[in-house]
């Protein structure tokens, strides 16, 4: 396989393995981080995605298959690529999500309640209304991209460019960045589904879920799982579409 598809399934995993163990260490019983609270949730996820981002940089570190369709629809991607793109993002989602159930093992048989569980692998609502779900992920993904575009194409990572030795110094900054973006976003926008914005984050651990026998473990609410895969991607496009319209691209 290519580089570009080891660099998303890398940078994938690393960051479902952070992000998902930081809700784990929250939510499961007997964990010394139980309790933490959604802060502690939402700066683990911030900095797993600053991890990711450097991880895999090679790539262009899109982790995410929405904003990789985002970036093929205004034609600042190879369209062509999407299938290994997304493919090792997905396989990259769900060998980050195994590591984070052997990290756990023992933890698993003592918590009882089947939907703690299922929220240490995958998203649910706060209040369930479908639609206004899908138009919270549409929401949070549409900020997340446009902000992505702007950052991009900002003066500054255009201006790093030009000088020699700068490159890996404004990855950097970019990375720490949209792992700041992805803070607030949880902060403001995740308390209404959890924030997925990024449909292989959801899907990938939500068949591991599905597959990986576990104690106490229920349902994988299927019928949900629809809403952080078409909400995150239909924001997306429209967030590359506004950043095009802006000018940032």
């Amino acid at each position: 396989m290519s580089a570009l598809f080891w660099s998303e399934f890398l940078g994938t995993a690393i960051l479902i393995f952070l992000g998902n163990a930081c809700v784990a260490s929250v939510l499961l019983r007997g964990s010394k981080g139980e309790g933490a609270g959604w802060l502690a949730i939402c700066t683990g996820w911030a900095f797993a995605l600053f991890v990711g981002v450097m991880i895999a940089a090679y790539s262009g570190a899109h982790l995410n298959p929405a904003f990789s369709i985002a970036l093929a629809c205004i034609g600042h991607f190879d369209a062509s690529l999407l299938p290994l793109y997304i493919s090792a993002q997905l396989l990259g989602a769900a060998a980050g999500q195994v590591f984070v159930v052997l990290h756990f093992m023992p933890h698993w048989s003592r918590t009882e309640n089947a939907a703690v569980q299922r929220a240490c692998f995958c998203t649910s609502p706060a209040i369930r209304a479908p639609f206004w779900n899908f138009v919270s992920e549409a929401l949070a993904t549409f900020a997340l991209v446009f902000a992505i575009m702007a950052l991009v194409h900002s003066p500054w990572m255009k201006s790093s460019e030009l000088k020699p030795g700068a490159v890996v110094d404004a990855w950097s900054w970019f990375a720490f960045c949209i792992a700041g973006v992805l803070w607030v976003i949880g902060i403001g926008l995740g308390g209404t589904t959890g924030f997925a914005i990024n449909p292989a984050r959801d899907l990938a651990p939500r068949i591991v879920h599905a597959l990986i026998p576990l104690p106490n473990k229920g349902d994988s609410d299927w019928s949900y799982a629809w809403v952080p895969v078409v909400g995150p991607i239909v924001g997306a496009v429209c967030g590359a579409f506004a950043a095009r319209l802006a000018g940032f691209c």
